[in-house]
């Protein structure tokens, strides 16, 4: 037992470290770019603190995978370097054992991600853009809403808002198409308000309807729209961030609104639990460091190994994700097959090592 947390603290201990010291670089580069305007609009460092915790989650899914890769590295580097690993493996200690040791600490920066990412970032993202926008001053330019086209279902909507609950909707045009993707109906309202469980509301609604016998026109005071088009589906899409959650992807295959391909949400959707896993291959892929001999050059090939394999997962899953969001290849297999590849080759190399 004692064994085990000193291998698990050994590694956790620097995972934890350099994901915190890139989680502070990206800080600093993102903020050199916004601190004129922080200093400017009269926020001083309580303003860059404020900005630096509202932007913190988005950043740690960027330093997450390369701070348990550094950390993985340098935790096996210290074990073998004082001689740890020797002394485990002269008691029977494999290499496999030594890896499940450490395992927790990926594992846990992986569901710290996750978390990060699918719970507390779509919360501090409107967070942020609401405080931006309530701190600006006279002298910036102001805030226009900028309509944008997406579909509800079958429709096809064009809409703007500034609205950061996604409760409201401006100058909504609503396109509506029968099974074979006709148009049948063009509705047009100057607001649409959400009104809980009964749905949307639009207000003064003008509407066409299009059948055989040619164009027929109507108003009305109000009229309900759509129950199944959510607040969060409106925040996901006039979000700026370009990676949507779990679960804004999953509504948007199931009907709710999106202004891209299934595939792109399909492949979303499986990414946002295979890319937790990528801690996972990181730290399988900085194991075989445990094994080096850091009094010849083998430390550093070992080392360049694992640095040079961590980052060439990194692009081919980015390239695999990006080929499941265009369609080309399908979803789950754009999400899963770099995990699953990397891993195999992890413990492939393991297995010729430890043999």
């Amino acid at each position: 037992m004692k064994l085990f947390v000193y291998v698990l603290r050994t590694v956790a201990s620097r995972i934890l470290s350099s994901t915190l010291v890139l989680l502070a670089v990206l800080q600093v580069l993102d903020l050199l770019e916004v601190t004129p305007q922080i200093i400017g609009r009269g926020l001083g460092g309580g303003g860059m603190i404020h900005y630096a915790l509202l932007r913190a989650p988005r950043l740690l899914d960027q330093a997450a995978p390369i701070g348990v890769l550094a950390g993985s590295i340098f935790g096996f580097m210290k074990l073998a370097s004082e001689s740890a690993v020797v002394s485990m493996r002269a008691a029977g200690i494999s290499t496999y054992r030594m890896a499940a040791m450490a395992l927790p600490a990926a594992l846990a920066m992986g569901a710290v991600n996750f978390i990060g990412v699918e719970y507390v970032a779509p919360r501090t993202d409107p967070a942020l853009q609401e405080w931006w926008r309530a701190t600006g001053v006279g002298s910036e330019p102001k805030v226009v809403a900028k309509p944008r086209a997406f579909r509800v279902g079958s429709d096809v909507v064009m809409a703007s808002t500034l609205d950061l609950s996604g409760r409201t909707l401006d100058n909504v045009t609503i396109y509506r198409r029968d099974s074979a993707g006709r148009l049948i109906e063009r509705v047009s309202a100057t607001k649409a308000a959400y009104d809980g469980d009964s749905g949307w509301r639009l207000t003064q609604p003008h509407f066409v309807r299009f059948g055989p016998k040619g164009a027929r026109e109507g108003a009305a005071e109000s009229m309900a729209w759509n129950a199944s088009f959510q607040p969060m589906d409106v925040q996901a899409l006039f979000s700026p961030d370009e990676m949507p959650s779990a679960a804004s992807a999953g509504r948007a295959l199931s009907g709710g609104g999106s202004e891209r391909s299934p595939s792109y949400y399909a492949t979303r959707l499986h990414r946002a639990f295979s890319h937790p896993l990528g801690g996972l291959v990181m730290l399988l892929l900085a194991v075989p460091i445990a094994l080096a001999n850091f009094r010849s050059s083998q430390g550093g090939v070992y080392t360049a190994a694992a640095v040079g394999a961590g980052l060439f997962f990194i692009v081919v899953d980015g390239m695999l994700v990006a080929l499941g969001e265009s369609g080309a290849i399908a979803p789950a297999l754009a999400a899963w097959t770099a995990p699953i590849v990397f891993t195999a080759l992890a413990v492939t190399a393991l297995l010729k090592l430890e043999g």
